[in-house]
């Protein structure tokens, strides 16, 4: 299972030259992986109000061509693993229109507490990924 979001580039998303400045696609996937979650019956703020946080454990981005000011990418999110305190999200940034691959992007996410200790993934939040896992 997978979830799109589409994301317009805006001219502060780009660096003078109307290239997508490269660390901002961290904030395009962090967007999708919310959306995704939340449309999978997750709600991150029900979550952060029980003391329960997702934290990046890791991030690595591949680039392959580059976003511009004005074109609309969408991100496709899926689940690639999930443990017993941490998931895996796996995202591809394409161009909308033509399909152009631009990014893939794999970020594994940790499940912790207010005092940043691991915490185990709630029943609700295994069940939403898991049933989404590739």
């Amino acid at each position: 299972m997978s979830h799109t979001l589409k994301i317009r580039i805006y001219y502060e998303d780009t660096d003078c030259g109307g290239v997508v400045y490269y660390a901002n696609y961290l904030r395009y996937v962090e967007r999708a992986r919310t959306e995704f979650l939340e449309s999978k019956g997750v709600s991150l703020r029900a979550l952060m109000d029980e003391g329960v946080y997702f934290v990046v454990a890791e991030a690595a981005l591949k680039y392959f061509s580059p976003g511009r000011y004005g074109d609309i990418m969408a991100i496709e999110t899926t689940v690639g693993r999930v443990g017993p305190a941490s998931i895996v999200f796996r995202h591809t940034i394409s161009r909308d229109l033509s399909g152009e691959k631009l990014v893939e992007a794999t970020v594994k996410l940790g499940c912790v507490g207010q005092d940043m200790k691991p915490l185990r993934l709630r029943k609700n939040v295994m069940d939403a990924v898991t049933a989404a896992e590739l």
